[in-house]
């Protein structure tokens, strides 16, 4: 691990980058260019220390899942994250099949859709990325570990997953969830994490496997969403997918169904989210 180069590529991409071009207010008080420390710990799921100390090069080796964590934070190209896995001593992600690194213009898109849900899934059904406006329709998805990464190992093992989508869609999109599996693993057969999840799906419910050896093939997922919101009760959403050219990832936008009030609730869900990130940047800025 080459920690003082380590340490001044962080320092320096973090520099070049505006607290607009992440999703963050301007705030105020700034004294030097680019994003603070603490705004690229948050953006990246780590303390404040931790990252401080890496751009102090006297940080740990950090794991894979923490320099994609910062890639991502730091808006890297797929060449700039592999040169920061070759610091670090470790080889660059493929960047085919399994890749979970994410664009800085599908996240500058995200961010740009600040009116409406939308995220980023791989092509196994993880959310590596999310506006804030999807967090605020279906919490934070992104904060998963392990197989729990996953929605449909989430879907079929965990019975609360499934509860926000009303009980009559239920059936529809589980065989929806399955058959789209089906297409990935036929497209990537033999690589470890498709044949991982499936294997351990398979073993894990009955269900699955009963719909597994239906063999129902679909590419994508349904373009009706309704979802059971805790403060503002049922959205009826239309979903778009925007597919990534090696269709390894997508880009799904959530927009409300014409005639329906989903559009009213998606607005108050805005004004509440809008409300507490001015309280949070409030507090930060006090403390």
């Amino acid at each position: 691990m080459d920690r003082p180069e380590l340490a001044d590529f962080l320092r320096r991409r973090r520099e070049q980058l505006q607290p607009s071009d992440v999703g963050l207010p301007p705030g105020a008080r700034r004294r030097t260019p680019g994003l603070r420390r603490d705004e690229v710990a948050l953006l990246a799921g780590m303390s404040t220390d931790y990252y401080t100390r890496l751009e102090q090069a006297r940080g740990p080796n950090p794991s894979v899942q923490v320099l994609s964590s910062l890639a991502r934070a730091l808006r890297f190209t797929d060449d700039e994250r592999d040169h920061l896995f070759h610091l670090c001593g470790h080889p660059a992600p493929t960047r085919g099949g399994g890749n979970r690194h994410v664009s800085p213009g599908l996240l500058y898109l995200l961010h740009k859709l600040d009116d409406t849900p939308a995220c980023v899934v791989s092509d196994l059904g993880e959310v590596l990325a999310q506006n804030r406006m999807h967090v605020l329709v279906t919490g934070d998805a992104t904060r998963y570990t392990g197989l729990d990464r996953y929605l449909l190992w989430r879907w079929f093992t965990h019975p609360r997953e499934e509860s926000a989508i009303p009980e009559e869609d239920r059936a529809r999109m589980t065989r929806q969830h399955v058959a789209a599996l089906r297409a990935t693993a036929a497209r990537r057969a033999g690589d470890a994490d498709v044949t991982e999840l499936v294997s351990r799906l398979r073993s894990a419910s009955p269900e699955f496997e009963r719909l597994w050896t239906e063999h129902e093939v679909a590419v994508g997922i349904s373009k009706t969403k309704r979802i059971e919101h805790p403060k503002v009760g049922l959205l009826d959403l239309v979903c778009e997918t925007l597919i990534t050219p090696n269709a390894t990832q997508s880009v799904l936008v959530l927009y409300p169904r014409p005639g329906g009030d989903a559009q009213d609730k998606l607005d108050l869900l805005r004004v509440i989210g809008t409300q507490s990130l001015l309280d949070s940047t409030e507090t930060s800025a006090e403390l």
